[in-house]
């Protein structure tokens, strides 16, 4: 590793330390942590326009930067695969994000597992949907730290001891985020994609010219020197087939993790919700040429750097101490800023559908709140420890992560569209989703198949063949949310058809 720069260390502190002060002040107001609702989905107030940011910078994280690159880096465009995964996210979440939405607005729901609590009548279905929310959540926090680990040793190395600023880092978020909830992040998430729009941006423009003289000629070294950058294997364990697979999965995954659901229940309406499925993939054109930046890393890069490093590599080689270090701050707030907000819904899910829905059902608010609060330190915690102790095993677990929240999809969105889902099929599908992407997984089976794919359909398989033996019980059971995504619904129809 290269010695660091220190004016660029320095940047990347400032801006840091500045970004965690205006947290603590985006929560200064005593209402913001008066409430589970007030302290993890602002009371439902976050206008469009906030909520695109939000959704952003939760959504677009350090990891998507540095990984995109490394994987540009090593396996070409492989890496587009992000593209139609988060377009198609988005097309989908156009059709059940707002509904779901508005029966959480209605019932004054804060989290998925809320929603299949009240939708099934089930607190066991609840618990499940929490527990597998916040192990999968732990491997994504930890490669937040990650991100900023590394962002910090490239620009720190011979002026910090690393693992000392990072650990310090997440104690000052894990504050902010107890401190001020979700403003926190939503207030700096303004800065984070402002920086992330205007770095990116400048890179891709300018890292071209300096090392090729441009983006024609670098095309054409791309097309001399390294073809294979320029192509999708057709067969391997990671050719096309995964490739649409790993696409589709993703894309259904997205708005299942904790964090994505936390910053979709901040809006004030359902239309903020449309709006943001509209302008979300705008996104995508920043991602677009993040891969590009991992073709340039390959061509400018010398043999044998680690891919892990492949974008701040590039970086520190081609820029002074400002560039790199507003260039740092940016990848820096990546990683701190969606682990604020994954802490949050992780803390959500822990304290509402675990402790209160399994431990102390009697809990009163006030209490709920503090708890639910407090095991923001406990989540980050947990991240800090596992992502020191098993570095190597990050990356590979989120992937996991993907397979693994995708099979809450037909507990949380099919059953907005279908009555007589039953609570029995769900829940068993569920485990055998989850039992199918694991034990794929663990065999190395999957035949260049993503590995959620398997579990996703065994899920579906068991929901349909088994709904049938407990139809006539869910057809007869009701409950509010029922009553309100079908019955009232019904009638608003049987009235129309009357007046016509």
């Amino acid at each position: 590793m290269q010695q660091g720069n220190l004016t660029a260390l320095s940047i990347t502190i400032f801006i840091i330390l500045t970004v965690v002060l205006i947290g603590f002040l985006a929560g200064r107001d005593k209402a913001t942590r008066s409430s589970v609702e007030e302290w993890s989905v602002g009371g439902r107030r976050f206008g469009g326009l906030l909520v695109w940011f939000l959704v952003g910078a939760d959504l677009y994280t350090a990891y998507t930067f540095l990984g995109l690159t490394s994987t540009a880096y090593t396996a070409g465009s492989l890496a587009f695969f992000a593209i139609p995964y988060s377009v198609l996210a988005y097309f989908i979440s156009y059709f059940f994000l707002p509904k779901l939405w508005k029966v959480a607005n209605e019932h004054k729901l804060t989290t998925l597992a809320d929603y299949a609590r009240e939708r099934f009548d089930s607190k066991l279905l609840s618990s499940l949907i929490a527990i597998v929310g916040v192990l999968m959540l732990i491997p994504y926090i930890c490669l937040q730290l990650s991100g900023i680990q590394d962002t910090l040793q490239v620009a720190g190395t011979g002026f910090i001891n690393v693992k000392v600023v990072v650990i310090t880092s997440f104690l000052l978020v894990a504050l902010y985020t107890f401190f001020s909830g979700i403003k926190g992040p939503t207030y700096t998430a303004i800065i984070k994609d402002v920086l992330v729009w205007a770095i990116m941006l400048f890179m891709v423009v300018s890292l071209p010219i300096m090392h090729f003289g441009g983006w024609n000629p670098m095309v054409d070294k791309i097309v001399n020197e390294a073809p294979q950058l320029l192509t999708i294997p057709t067969e391997g364990p990671k050719g096309i087939p995964w490739f649409i697979t790993a696409a589709f999965v993703s894309s259904l995954a997205l708005f299942m993790w904790a964090h994505a659901a936390t910053g979709v229940f901040t809006a004030k309406s359902a239309d903020a919700i449309r709006k943001n499925a509209l302008f979300l993939p705008l996104y995508n054109i920043v991602l677009i040429l993040v891969v590009f930046l991992g073709f340039i890393a390959f061509l400018v890069l010398p043999n044998g750097t680690d891919p892990r490093f492949a974008l701040l590599a590039l970086i520190q080689t081609s820029y002074g101490g400002i560039g790199q270090g507003l260039a740092y701050s940016t990848i820096a707030l990546a990683s701190l800023i969606p682990c604020s907000i994954m802490a949050i819904g992780a803390s959500n899910l822990f304290a509402n559908n675990i402790y209160r829905d399994l431990i102390n059902p009697k809990v009163k608010g006030a209490k709920l709140t503090m708890i639910t609060r407090g095991m923001v330190f406990v989540v980050i915690g947990l991240a800090l420890l596992f992502g020191l102790v098993f570095p190597q095993a990050l990356v590979s677990l989120q992937l996991l992560g993907v397979s693994g929240m995708v099979q809450i999809f037909p507990a949380i969105v099919i059953s907005l569209f279908w009555r007589n889902q039953s609570r029995e099929a769900t829940i068993i599908g569920l485990l055998v989703g989850l039992a199918v992407t694991f034990t794929v997984y663990s065999t190395g089976t999957s035949l260049g198949i993503y590995e959620g794919f398997w579990g996703l359909m065994a899920n579906f398989a068991a929901v349909a063949v088994l709904n049938p033996l407990f139809v006539k019980k869910a057809k007869s059971s009701t409950n509010a949310v029922k009553n309100y995504l079908f019955e009232e619904k019904a009638k608003k129809v049987d009235v129309l058809r009357k007046g016509a």
